[in-house]
């Protein structure tokens, strides 16, 4: 039987979307931003097809990123859920459309008095610092040392649909941190918010504050169904699990940056019975870079996940679907710090399939074509973009898949 990767490369957007306007981020674009400020040396992706895969975005195949004879599928998709955050793209990726999420507005204070009053007498607070829309590193650096010494939580918002509570992994403690944001989970379920998220924190005032890799994500359950409650044989990496509420995640395995993570996969995928599903998403993209608004460093993550490609492609078997792609954008020359909404890129290594999928409407597309893959039927929505193996001719006859890849 077949089984299926799909690896989510979080915010590596390749073009603003056709609504971006509504967002204000017409004319963002992650990785066409990199390519122009950055010489990007990704042989791996490229001879797959990702810069092709850009230019189905409505743009030009990206600098440095040209392949004449893609080895893969390539292809991109808009976003039909009205966001441009993690739980939106991915949701929407396994069928499940988002909600209609509730937002905190950008004032100071930006929080209800209800819900703060709320959060400071169920967990047991003496007050609160922050209550704005603020950078997640910026604003340690403004209230990071007042915290050590009040022990109040710094709390934030962003254009998400998130609330993000700050806090010292020593002075104020991991466990109480995660208590206070599971109480504030249940608080702005009626506001129809989509996330709490503990930001753990150490150091201190002389050294610099460092967000530790600990964070944990509390998230709306999301809508039943889609193509993870189908699938029997689940393995989730790094923040999938809290990204559905721990809702069919199966077994959930967390790494500390974007290289274990990828350890991990490795590790994985010799194990995965048929019919399964590894489902990973690389954040280090996101929240080492994106939000930082570091171009350099972002294209260098950019290249340190491109040249472990071979020992990925390696593990592949015949009857295997890999399918590489994002969950919006971030770009880091645009203005601000916050997500960026943007289209898509997709590549997918089934068989000997080769060419373009165009530009899909839907992330959608991609759980319906996993789910086809797996041959668990149609998902309530999107459409598969693979096509079926037939003969010898769809299937490789090679154990090892490392041949796709340029020498």
């Amino acid at each position: 039987m077949p089984r299926a990767i799909l690896i989510v490369l979080d915010s590596v957007g390749c073009g603003f979307a056709p609504d971006a306007a509504q967002f204000g981020d017409e004319g963002a674009n992650t990785l066409g931003s990199i390519a122009n400020a950055y010489s990007l040396n990704l042989p791996n992706l490229s001879s797959l097809g990702l810069g092709l895969a850009c230019a189905t975005a409505g743009g030009n195949v990206l600098r440095g990123l040209e392949c004449a004879s893609p080895k893969a599928l390539y292809g991109s998709a808009i976003e039909t859920s009205k966001g441009k955050d993690t739980p939106s793209g991915h949701w929407e990726m396994m069928g499940i459309p988002a909600p209609n999420f509730g937002y905190f507005p950008n004032t100071r204070p930006c929080f209800p008095a209800s819900l703060t009053d709320d959060m400071i007498a169920q967990g047991k607070l003496t007050g609160l610092l922050g209550n704005m829309h603020a950078s997640g590193t910026d604003i340690l650096d403004e209230l990071g040392a007042d915290h050590i010494r009040t022990l109040k939580p710094i709390v934030y918002s962003s254009v998400d649909s998130v609330l993000q509570i700050a806090a010292h992994e020593e002075a104020f403690g991991l466990e109480r941190l995660y208590a206070l944001c599971e109480i504030t989970r249940k608080l702005v379920d009626p506001l129809n918010i989509c996330r709490v998220i503990a930001r753990p924190f150490t150091g201190n005032a002389q050294s610099g504050f460092t967000r530790t890799s600990n964070r944990k994500d509390n998230a709306m359950h999301p809508p039943e169904g889609g193509l993870l409650s189908k699938v029997k044989h689940v393995v989730s990496l790094g923040k999938i699990g809290d990204i559905f509420a721990h809702q069919h995640t199966g077994r959930e395995i967390k790494a500390a940056g974007n290289m274990a993570l990828f350890d991990t996969l490795l590790q994985e995928m010799p194990a995965l019975p048929e019919g399964g599903l590894i489902f990973a998403n690389f954040v280090d993209f996101d929240t080492e870079y994106g939000h930082r608004r570091d171009v350099m460093g972002y294209a260098k993550c950019l290249e340190a996940f491109d040249a472990r490609m071979p020992e990925l492609l390696a593990l592949l078997r015949p009857d295997d679907c890999l399918i590489i792609t994002a969950d919006h954008g971030n770009d880091p020359s645009f203005k601000g710090t916050d997500h960026t909404r943007e289209q898509v890129p997709i590549v997918c290594i089934r068989g000997r399939q080769t060419g373009s999928i165009g530009q899909r409407q839907t992330f959608a597309d991609i759980g319906a074509s996993i789910a086809a893959h797996l041959g668990l039927g149609e998902l309530e929505t999107g459409l598969s973009f693979l096509l079926p193996l037939v003969g010898e001719g769809g299937l490789m006859k090679s154990s090892r898949m490392s041949d796709l890849l340029e020498p």
